[in-house]
């Protein structure tokens, strides 16, 4: 099958949170692939988009629909992507797919990288070899926000992630919820002076219909997690780097 014989193709397109910048936008990914179609008489049926995910396998939904959509759909006869790392930073994964497109009578054209035909060793050798780039340079960004995430729970700051019940995040700086606080006042007094066990405590939180942080149902682990949380008492805690931080000290 030659380069230039029209086909009938899907797009993918994949943002990941923590490289958006250099990497663009959804729109601009879509927008490459349908000039790229277009310029080479291709007809571009569909276009897949993950964006703010990982290179990972893990919570891709529309890769999962865009194999789907290939099994259904046989005059299919290739997938076009902008570049191959947008299928994949880690070259396992990288291989994994593309040896399941080929198994499936797929092609696969890239926008930025030469045809990635699995049957030519050299082709083959330089698609491992970009993939190997990438999986580099992933690794050099997660050490680099991990980085500069420890570096600002040394310095009291907020590191990310998901926040306890009884704070919110404004600006990228950790802040007492006053509502939510009261619920883990709550939860203090239950266990200090009414002397509840972590179980009687769930079940009054459920009756009450008090909310969890994920607005869930309270189990005897959730209110472990919060009685032994070093947060409510002051101290901001990060992969071993701990901080006093007075101003977020929600129980006396």
């Amino acid at each position: 099958m030659t380069q230039n014989k029209p086909m009938n193709l899907v797009g993918y397109c994949r943002v990941s949170t923590e490289n958006q910048k250099e990497e663009g936008t959804i729109d601009i990914q879509r927008q490459s692939l349908q000039d790229y179609a277009e310029a080479h008489g291709h007809q571009l049926l569909k276009v897949f988009c993950d964006e703010g995910v990982s290179g990972g396998l893990e919570d891709r939904p529309a890769l999962s629909a865009l194999f789907g959509y290939l099994e259904r759909h046989r005059e299919v006869e290739g997938v076009l992507i902008y570049k191959l790392d947008r299928l994949a930073r880690d070259l396992y994964l990288q291989e994994h797919l593309i040896k399941k497109l080929e198994k499936m009578g797929k092609r696969l054209l890239s926008i930025q990288e030469p045809n990635l035909e699995g049957t030519d060793p050299m082709r083959k050798a330089f698609r491992q070899f970009m993939g190997i780039v990438a999986e580099l340079e992933k690794a050099f960004i997660t050490m680099r926000l991990s980085g500069g995430r420890i570096n600002k729970a040394r310095n009291g700051g907020y590191a990310g992630g998901s926040t306890a019940l009884g704070y919110k995040a404004e600006r990228k700086e950790l802040r007492i919820d006053p509502e939510k606080a009261e619920t883990v006042r709550l939860i203090f007094r239950m266990k200090r002076h009414r002397r509840m066990s972590l179980g009687a405590i769930a079940r009054e939180l459920n009756e009450k219909e008090i909310p969890t942080a994920r607005v869930g149902k309270w189990y005897p682990g959730t209110v472990k997690y919060i009685l032994e949380n070093p947060l409510y008492r002051g101290a901001i805690s990060y992969k071993g780097e701990r901080v006093k931080r007075g101003d977020l000290c929600v129980i006396q």
